[in-house]
């Protein structure tokens, strides 16, 4: 369960509860094998019997499996599943609709927190999420237990390079607007976002580098009281991208 970098290198995830599990059980994402008392394998066992691939499964009570996992585990319910192959951001681009809505993320060191905005991103319709080289990975336990399991719903390019992915983007003709909380003189209504457009959001703590944010077309903010500086990044994910959203007719 601790070994991340190990699943990394496998190419493989931890599925955690209920929800998470039966999602990536309905999935096209490919499932190792299941863990889970005796009770949750007959409710999910038509789901086990519809996969394509053979899933091992191993049913224990929650007391047992909470030894070998290490921490008190709610449902008592886990699953490995195969991080999907990579896939270039060429060919999201050319596949994805028009008007097209793109999230990028740097620097953002917490799973929960980008497990959220992956939540928000399916939830308002982003079609692809950038994540840059400095950025934990969207396939953490705790990343894809805080996505609810929407990760397996959303196309995500880990970038070796996000300023390389940006410079892309824009050469497409597609517009990158920095979410940037100390920008005074334009906020994200003020900012045109019918077009094709990419949003950036940066880390917890410094928010987005100048390398980054000098790519960027445009950067604006939520405004807010001087007295609070910023808004968690799942916070602001969904205030920006339901302004996209509504600005597009979507809301």
């Amino acid at each position: 369960m601790r070994r991340q970098h190990e699943h990394r290198e496998r190419g493989i995830f931890v599925a955690e509860g209920e929800k998470v599990v039966r999602r990536l059980l309905e999935s096209h994402f490919g499932v190792v094998s299941v863990l889970l008392p005796a009770r949750w394998l007959r409710e999910l066992e038509g789901l086990l019997q519809a996969r394509s691939e053979e899933v091992r499964v191993f049913v224990a009570e929650k007391e047992v499996l909470e030894t070998l996992t290490g921490f008190s585990m709610y449902q008592g319910l886990l699953a490995v599943g195969r991080i999907p192959p990579r896939t270039s951001l060429e060919e999201l681009v050319e596949r994805s609709p028009k008007p097209q809505l793109f999230v990028a993320v740097e620097g953002l060191s917490s799973a929960e927190n980008l497990g959220a905005l992956v939540r928000n991103c399916v939830a308002f319709n982003t079609q692809a999420l950038l994540v840059g080289e400095t950025s934990t990975s969207p396939y953490l336990r705790r990343a894809v237990r805080s996505s609810m399991g929407t990760i397996f719903q959303l196309p995500v390019v880990e970038t070796p390079n996000l300023i390389e992915s940006l410079s892309l983007l824009r050469a497409r003709g597609i517009s990158c607007l920095a979410a940037h909380p100390h920008t005074k003189h334009r906020t994200l209504s003020q900012a045109n976002c019918t077009g094709d457009c990419c949003l950036v959001f940066g880390s917890e703590g410094y928010g987005i580098s100048s390398a980054v944010l000098e790519l960027c077309d445009d950067a604006v903010a939520i405004p807010m009281p001087p007295t609070v500086d910023s808004l968690n990044v799942g916070s602001a994910a969904a205030v920006f991208l339901y302004e996209v959203n509504r600005q597009r007719g979507k809301m």
